[in-house]
């Protein structure tokens, strides 16, 4: 039987206020434990201790959220995921309760500095900044989940193109508000599949739209310098996913594993479109557990 969710603390952080939210729950019980021997666990920047045995238990699982989320919105996921191991949800920077960020590298920094040392599950602009942790930081990632995230585009003239995208995009959110541009952005064909009882809307529109068009010009993929020729650098375990009706981020996934190198594998997951995470977060649950366990995490 699982056991009740424990309180985290999280020390060594120099967190902004709303930065970083701890949930964690805590390490499967064995049946001879008793009702007495509750898991406290502690997360710091280098270990998680597990006061049940006194000794250094699974990483904590930091969990990265895609553009107009926050670490509020990953449905059922943290749940299913936490009966192992903490899981860390943060908000990225303009997001949530974090400052906006001059660029990737500084969304990145920060997300390290809120995350601490751990695994690290990045969705779309959050694999982006997770990706950008790993090769900045890599002490720090002990392994890597990449969904639906772009390594960057390396055609001079198509970067452009899509600065220019965002940066009109940022133009119209400010113009015509959150509430109609998220009618808009959860229309893309993207979100195709996902339905509105999963879409985490309600958490959306807890944003700050001015944060959020500043990020979305700031850590456009139009600005992000490819970093196709620096993924063999990565030498940390690497699950890359995408849904299998998400084409383009398939193709993206496949070729960013491939690059990586016998370290990374990457998955489809079936059913689902660019937010697999929120439609079909049993299987990825499933997967990304069977990746860490695999890791020796």
């Amino acid at each position: 039987m699982r056991s009740s969710r424990a309180t985290a603390t999280v020390i060594g952080v120099d967190r902004e206020p709303g930065a970083t939210t701890a949930s964690v729950t805590p390490p499967r019980a064995h049946s001879s434990t008793s009702v007495a021997q509750k898991v406290a666990a502690t997360v710091d920047s280098s270990t998680v201790q597990d006061s049940t045995v006194g000794r250094v238990s699974s990483p904590p699982l930091v969990l990265a959220h895609g553009f107009t989320q926050s670490g509020a919105a990953w449905g059922p996921l943290p749940t299913l995921l936490g009966d192992q191991r903490p899981i860390l949800t943060v908000d990225l920077a303009g997001h949530g309760g974090s400052p906006v960020a001059r660029d990737l590298p500084e969304a990145a920094h920060r997300l390290g500095r809120d995350g601490g040392w751990g695994a690290y599950f990045g969705y779309s602009l959050g694999g982006r900044v997770a990706l950008h942790l790993a090769l900045a930081q890599p002490d720090l990632v002990a392994a890597l989940v990449l969904l639906g995230a772009h390594p960057g585009i390396e055609d001079d003239d198509e970067r452009a193109d899509r600065r220019q995208a965002d940066d009109d995009r940022a133009g119209h959110l400010e113009a015509i508000g959150l509430e109609a541009f998220l009618d808009e952005w959860l229309a893309q064909p993207l979100f195709a599949g996902l339905p509105p009882e999963a879409d985490q809307r309600a958490e959306r529109l807890a944003n700050d739209p001015t944060a959020l068009a500043a990020t979305l010009r700031n850590l456009s993929t139009g600005r992000q310098v490819p970093l196709w020729d620096r993924l063999p650098a990565l030498g940390l375990p690497v699950l890359v996913l995408a849904g299998e009706r998400d084409d383009k981020y398939t193709r993206l996934g496949r070729q960013a594993a491939a690059a990586i190198g016998a370290n990374a594998t990457f998955e489809s997951v079936p059913g689902a479109g660019h937010a697999a995470h929120l439609e079909q977060p049993a299987f990825v649950a499933q997967r990304v557990r069977a990746f860490l366990t695999a890791s020796g995490l």
